[in-house]
């Protein structure tokens, strides 16, 4: 084992770290065995470069499949076209509501203590992926938003703007791989409401981005497909879309759909700050998820309740034997 693993063995005993490293026990248990994991990311977590860990996990096959917000996915691309251009802003709990409005007329988006330089991280997208959209409308075909994204970055386009090493892009992994991933809610995102705005313009047709119930149609037919031996596991970073669109097609599948013999989740983990309250999914305990059908009782489930930036990068190391 490497020395972040050994470092987990020795001192992550008790409260939140034990439960850090059972999840990733279990984790690697699933995968050695057979397995497959969906992994989901909700929040910053793309500005916050976890694609530092998931790239080499997505390389290594220790992810099957991704579904993110619209927000993770053009932000890992963002990143990594416009690193040098962002801002760190350490004191940002400090910050009075006229430094706020100072960085906003500097085109600076504050992500808790990192701006994104939205001049400079869209400026190098936003014609190149029209493009694409135009191409794609051109040609009578229609693409997922982040099969557009694959097209970018396979073509070389980008190459020439890279400011941080690839290999720590997970997009840049993912397109690579052909991964799968889904985009629930993608209009909820910069690009989507660029693409909306095109729209509204002439300049392309709103039907040459595929929707989210495409999606979902395209996650059933995966999940039929990949669930068998030893089964698909759900490794949750926070909440939201990104984690509630996925789960969700295994009871549709079997309520729905009124199918037979589809497995539940095998394994369930979720890595988040939010408090167990009334009706928040981010606060929902896995239990409840057994209500709706989407895991079993004898699941491995999973709950810390940290920091994704600190638990999720540590996980992924003990997964990778680092």
């Amino acid at each position: 084992m490497g020395a972040i693993t050994d470092f987990i063995e020795k001192h992550y005993l008790h409260f939140n770290a034990a439960a850090l490293k059972d999840a990733a026990r279990a984790y690697k248990k699933h995968i050695d065995e057979g397995g497959k994991m969906l992994i989901s990311l909700a929040g910053a977590m793309s500005t916050a470069e976890l694609g530092k860990s998931l790239a080499e996990m997505i390389r290594q096959d220790k992810v099957a499949i991704i579904s993110c917000t619209g927000a993770n996915l053009e932000e890992d691309v963002m990143n990594l076209v416009a690193h040098n251009h962002y801002e760190r802003i350490p004191n940002w709990r400090d910050l009075t509501p006229e430094e706020e409005q100072a960085l906003l007329e500097r085109g600076m988006n504050r992500v808790t203590d990192t701006c994104i330089p939205e001049e400079e991280a869209f400026r190098k997208l936003e014609d190149r992926i029209l493009k694409l959209w135009q191409k794609a409308q051109a040609e009578g075909k229609r693409y997922f938003p982040h099969e557009y994204f694959y097209q970018l970055i396979l073509s070389g386009e980008l190459e020439n703007d890279y400011e941080i090493d690839p290999k720590d892009s997970w997009m840049v992994a993912a397109a690579e791989k052909n991964l799968p991933i889904v985009v629930p809610g993608w209009e909820d995102s910069t690009l989507g409401n660029i693409f909306a705005a095109h729209c509204i313009k002439g300049d392309v047709r709103p039907d040459v981005v595929k929707s989210g119930i495409e999606y979902m149609m395209f996650l059933a037919d995966w999940y039929q497909k990949n669930s068998g031996g030893k089964g698909v596991g759900f490794f949750q970073i926070g909440g939201g879309i990104a984690g509630d669109f996925p789960i969700c097609v295994v009871p549709m599948l079997h309520q729905d759909l009124q199918m037979e013999n589809i497995p539940v989740w095998a394994y369930f983990c979720q890595i988040s700050d939010s408090t167990t309250s009334y009706g928040s999914y981010s606060g929902a305990v896995p239990n409840e998820k057994i209500t709706w059908g989407k895991l079993a009782v004898d699941t491995p489930k999973f709950i810390v309740e940290s920091d994704a930036t600190i638990v999720a990068p540590l996980i992924f190391a003990y997964v990778l034997g680092w």
